[in-house]
């Protein structure tokens, strides 16, 4: 399977260090209808490295849709700058849509069109000569080749929605924005997907991915940002970001049965169940699981079994969203 090649700016000596840069973004909706004025973005500052697989993350309403708005030019900024691949969305704004590809939660697909002919149509619109169109190569990229000539409607979901992600990449352009991309998709074609989005980040395409699916982006990105109400309360390597979370879980299944839990452990923070087993919470930081496997030791248990449970990306989410909008 061979990828689309990644843009190139012939009128830039590198590539940027940053795929995408926000200085002081602010969106502000007027006030409509008897319904107050609404600020959506709130001092925005945010730079998605080069090459990266980056997740945007938020609550419904937290100002995701508004910045992906303003990247694709849908919705007009109150404030701030915005650089895709380098080139402002003011002053270039041309180079800046040509450089990004976005991938739309809603399926506007023409259901009469053929995937070749959509991308054909695709690519014309953005300019791009008939001898550097690569619609065979890119429906190739997305697993999609011997659907090239079905209508559209004929496509199952996840057929469409790899078929917006080859629509967002007919200009070659060196960053592509997921937004919501795997939303009542099954299993197995959600694979399919990230399988060919990762290959395309391999070879240097930089993603942006908003999703619901903490564990997708847990799994698939290297770094993840955090909005709320606006405002980005967090942007981190995604193993930094799982460290904020000072807490584990380890699971003793033990060889025999308890009544009550030894008085040996009753200075941790430990759980009897279903008598066999021994649950402990604990912050890393403070003790080691060494010295809870010492005291079981000291206790005269011995183990049979051993299970761990380390911060999740939902747990960190969930704190840092948990507190109430700014004045």
């Amino acid at each position: 399977m061979t990828a689309p090649a990644i843009f190139a700016d012939p009128e830039m000596d590198s590539a940027p260090a940053f795929a995408i840069e926000t200085r002081g973004l602010n969106k502000t909706y007027g006030a409509s209808n008897k319904q107050p004025a609404q600020t959506a973005l709130r001092d925005v500052n945010l730079q998605v490295p080069r090459g990266s697989f980056f997740a945007l993350l938020g609550p419904n309403g937290a100002g995701k849709s508004t910045l992906i708005n303003i990247l694709a030019g849908l919705v007009v900024k109150s404030a701030g700058e915005v650089c895709i691949w380098g080139h402002d969305i003011d002053h270039h704004m041309r180079r800046a849509r040509r450089a990004i590809g976005i991938v739309p939660q809603e399926l506007n697909i023409d259901p009469f069109f053929t995937p070749r002919e959509m991308l054909d149509l695709q690519a014309g619109m953005y300019g791009v000569p008939k001898a550097d169109r690569r619609g065979d190569a890119i429906l190739e990229a997305v697993g999609l080749t011997d659907k090239a000539d079905a209508y559209a409607r004929t496509l199952s979901g996840g057929m469409r929605r790899r078929l917006l992600v080859a629509k967002a990449m007919v200009h070659n352009p060196p960053v592509l924005v997921l937004d919501e991309p795997s939303a009542g998709v099954d299993v197995d074609l959600r694979r399919q997907l990230w399988a060919n989005v990762k290959e395309m980040n391999e070879l240097g395409v930089t993603v942006l991915l908003t999703t619901h699916y903490l564990e997708e982006a847990e799994a698939l990105c290297d770094t993840i940002a955090i909005i709320n109400h606006g405002r980005l309360i967090a942007c981190e390597a995604t193993p930094d970001l799982l460290s904020r979370l000072d807490s584990k879980e380890i699971t003793f299944t033990l060889d025999a049965e308890l009544t009550t839990t030894p008085a040996a452990l009753a200075s941790y923070n430990v759980e009897l169940i279903k008598n066999r087993q021994l649950k402990f919470r604990y912050a890393p930081s403070q003790v080691a699981s060494g010295q809870i496997l010492a005291a079981i030791a000291d206790a005269g248990l011995t183990i049979a079994e051993i299970s761990t449970k380390e911060a999740e990306l939902e747990d960190i989410f969930v704190k840092l969203t948990r507190d109430p909008a700014p004045e």
